[in-house]
């Protein structure tokens, strides 16, 4: 409904409903429906699926221009009509656009951030609007940049950690899958042939053949029917916390889990309360950007305590994910009123347990490989040559 009370309608280009819903907003209407033309984004371009992805490097490599040019004085219009130019992402480019747009139109910093969800976290959003209204939007540049950079560092540490085990797993898959399917099936035919009683481990792997042989459709159905089901469980509350609980209690990658979550925890609660956000709004954005569902949940369970005057360390020593160490620093750091000192030593020193931690997975994980290889290999010799021994018994 438009400013003279006529009903209205059409196209806005936008990032997303919330966006379109803003904009129309300020343009003096009141939107009755807002809703995505069908096979296009809410901002009219390409399908979803083939918009092009905003990577973190990309991101931290923005944050970082963002910063130089704000603390060189250039006004917030040009710096977003240069960052438009310089970006060579088509995604961040259409972001930047319509940024630059919504700051035309007097919406705030904070604002246009928090209108591109696909690219700005709610933990960056958050920090935007807490420099924005201390002033200090520089230095709060400056500990998103950190944040992001640490983060990313982690996990392409992680993810070059278990290349290795992974390659080894898709491996021994393979030879599995080959073995029983073309080696083991040409041996049981000799073996049939001489009327040999074939042993436990060669009926084993003949199941298992006639099993893939005659049964195979079902059997890639129901593989594809359980992982969709898991995913889709895992995308609503109860799945994504049992999900995440069961990554917190696995054995070698479990405790670098929680290291990683307390060095989050520790950094991005120091660099809140330093940016002048309450320790219960603090909170709040600690569950939404903590990136684990289970931790999530305590976090909100512990807002409701802080909103009592509990303080911070009390419902922390109620968790069961806290080491004594976070709660005891925390408890010190109330005290003393330097809880921000307190947790950017935590949050160093989880830091530090997480690269010992990382360095330390492939070393950890090797054994265990070296025994399912052990396993796989002693089962299909077993399988294999006691057959065999009885064969060449017939032919002496």
């Amino acid at each position: 409904i438009n400013d003279r009370g006529e009903k209205v309608s059409g196209d806005i280009t936008a990032d997303s409903l919330e966006a379109a819903q803003s904009t129309l907003a300020n343009q003096g209407n009141i939107p009755l429906e807002v809703k995505p033309r069908r096979g296009k984004t809410a901002g009219g371009g390409l399908p979803s699926l083939f918009q092009a992805k905003v990577k973190t490097p990309e991101i931290i490599l923005f944050t970082k221009q963002f910063r130089t040019m704000l603390q060189a004085g250039i006004p917030i219009l040009q710096i977003f009509t240069i960052m438009v130019e310089q970006s060579k992402n088509p995604g961040l480019k259409k972001a930047l656009e319509l940024m630059g747009q919504g700051i035309k139109e007097g919406d705030t910093l904070y604002a246009v951030f928090h209108k591109q969800p696909r690219i700005f976290s709610k933990l960056y959003c958050g920090l935007i609007n807490a420099g924005e209204i201390s002033g200090t939007m520089p230095q709060v540049l400056d500990r998103i940049t950190y944040i992001m950079d640490h983060e990313y560092k982690v996990k392409r540490d992680i993810k070059s950690a278990l290349a290795y085990p992974k390659m080894v797993v898709i491996t021994l898959c393979g030879a599995f899958f080959f073995l029983l399917t073309f080696v083991i099936p040409k041996f049981i035919t000799v073996f049939n042939k001489a009327k040999l009683t074939l042993p436990l481990p060669t009926r084993i792997c003949l199941w298992m053949y006639h099993g893939i042989e005659h049964y195979w459709p079902f059997m890639l159905i129901i593989t594809a029917g359980v992982i969709i089901g898991v995913k889709a469980y895992c995308k609503t509350d109860r799945g994504a916390i049992a999900r995440d609980l069961l990554f917190v209690r696995l054995p070698i990658v479990g405790p670098l889990f929680i290291k990683s979550a307390m060095s989050r925890f520790a950094s991005i609660l120091a660099i809140l309360l330093g940016s002048g956000i309450t320790a219960l709004n603090a909170f709040e954005i600690l569950a939404d950007t903590i990136g684990n569902a289970a931790i999530a949940k305590e976090f909100r369970g512990m807002s409701d305590k802080m909103a009592e005057g509990r303080g911070i360390s009390e419902p922390l020593k109620n968790s069961k994910f806290f080491p004594p160490m976070v709660v005891n620093m925390v408890a010190i750091g109330e005290e003393s009123g330097s809880l921000e000192d307190m947790l950017q030593q935590l949050a160093s020193h989880y830091d530090e347990e997480v690269e010992f931690a990382v360095a330390g997975l492939s070393e950890a994980i090797g054994p265990i490989l070296i025994v399912a290889l052990a396993v796989v290999v002693g089962f299909f010799a077993l399988a294999i040559y006691l057959p065999m021994w009885d064969l060449t018994k017939l032919v002496h």
